[in-house]
């Protein structure tokens, strides 16, 4: 799993920073009720008289109000329901959650990290649910909607979302005459080309760290490629097809052509290295770039207010697809109290629940409210981004793959020259398949 500031998994829980990458900050929301109360969930425990709610510490740190709405429009339809809240850091979350669900003291509910389901839904931790029940859910953003999905069955229910942007420095663009973010990938790269000539070999016209897979996954979607494919029930590694090579080579040329840091390196501390001041650009999470400007990470005292977000255009003429991080919720098979989960659930992440989240900086985890992030300045990019998204195979081996991190070792040979784009992607795809049917 790709990592973002202190440890968390940037697939799951999205940065709260992203808030100030949008700039919406100091929109706010009052949520007096949340959904309507209906159950998605099983009939099990549907006059349950407690439930037991883990989320994680950004619940519980940047809107508590709405988890509190969430709690009343239960216990309006439940009186005398004890509802019991607990929050853990991401990387704290899945042991504890692990030890509990090999004993009968389950959680009723409990939050995922987006790429985090798939482990527990192939080993059938997790309830089905109804997803005609829930708010929205005809219309859930194409990415999440898959990551609650397996085996022709709904676990959970996406929560909210979190997409990449590009980032640069407007300073460095106006010095080469660009005063404006490009639309295409032939200005982009125009524009970079400048930049790069004019500051020189030791600068990172586009600091795009080798091992991102998030980043080169996007080419190759872009491209017309894809991780896996799957015949059969089957699943067979797809890297090494023609679609997947040219985006995987125009990952090269881009870390070839901007790229003048260490090559073996991932995206981990990408906002550190770009606050240092030697690079102009990064595609990365929407959150980067205003973390790269806060004064405990900009080295050079210039980029607050000097960065600027806009939708990364593809290759392939169209906006490039983005990795689409964020959260889920799921309920445990072992949960006694699945009826009144389901409603808890829909109360938090219905659509009341989900303007009060985008207030707080969240993307939606539907197509309909994203749409209306586009029609404001200050929410148009990273809602235009997400629109066009990919996600990792829903395959039952896949952990097995990220765990063995196939892809960024796949890229660092790559990225270092140390095998062509071909041959790596040929031992790419024979490791996937070794693994990613295996459950």
């Amino acid at each position: 799993m790709g990592r973002g500031v202190c440890g968390i998994p940037e697939e799951g829980g999205v940065k709260r920073k992203l808030i100030a990458a949008i700039g919406i900050a100091g929109m706010m929301v009052s949520i007096a009720a949340c959904g309507d109360n209906k159950s998605g969930g099983s009939d099990k425990g549907a006059d349950a008289k407690e439930l037991t709610v883990w989320l994680t510490v950004d619940a519980q740190n940047n809107w508590p109000a709405l988890v509190k709405a969430a709690d009343a429009a239960v216990q309006k339809k439940h009186p005398g329901i004890k509802i019991k809240h607990e929050y853990y850091g991401w990387p704290d979350k899945n042991t504890k959650l692990d030890a509990v669900l090999a004993t009968d003291k389950a959680p009723d509910v409990v939050e995922m990290g987006n790429t985090e389901m798939l482990g527990y839904m192939v080993k059938g931790a997790f309830a089905p649910v109804d997803a005609s029940k829930f708010d929205n859910s005809a219309a859930w953003l194409d990415g999440l909607k898959a990551s609650v999905t397996y085996d022709g069955k709904t676990y959970g229910v996406p929560y909210y979302a979190g997409g990449r942007v590009a980032n640069w420095r407007k300073d460095v663009a106006a010095s080469v005459g660009v005063k404006t973010p490009p639309k295409t990938y032939k200005e982009l790269t125009a524009a970079l080309g400048k930049i790069q000539k004019k500051q020189g070999s030791k600068f990172s016209a586009w600091y795009q760290p080798t091992r991102d897979w998030y980043a080169a996954m996007s080419f190759v979607y872009d491209a017309g490629g894809s991780i896996a494919v799957e015949s059969g029930g089957q699943w067979k590694g797809n890297l090494s097809s023609p679609e997947s090579v040219k985006g995987l080579t125009e990952f090269k040329k881009v870390v070839d052509t901007y790229m003048h840091g260490d090559k073996t390196k991932d995206e981990s501390d990408r906002y550190i290295v770009y606050g240092q001041g030697k690079s102009a650009m990064i595609f990365g999470a929407a959150w980067e770039g205003a973390t790269s400007e806060d004064p405990k990470n900009d080295k050079t005292g210039k980029l607050k207010g000097n960065l600027e977000n806009f939708v990364m255009p593809g290759p392939s003429g169209k906006n490039i697809p983005v990795f689409l991080g964020g959260s889920d919720l799921a309920i445990p098979v072992k949960s006694k109290a699945q009826g009144v989960a389901a409603e808890w659930i829909n109360a938090l992440t219905g659509a009341k629940g989900q303007k009060g989240l985008m207030a707080k900086g969240n993307l939606p985890n539907n197509k309909t409210d994203l749409a209306t992030l586009k029609n404001d300045p200050a929410t148009e990019v990273p809602a235009t981004a997400a629109e066009s998204n990919w996600f990792v195979p829903m395959a039952p081996g896949w952990g097995q793959v990220e765990k063995a991190q196939v892809l960024q070792k796949m890229l660092q040979n790559i990225g270092t020259g140390k095998k062509s784009v071909e041959a790596a992607a040929k031992e790419a795809d024979a490791a996937i398949d070794k693994v990613i049917n295996t459950k």
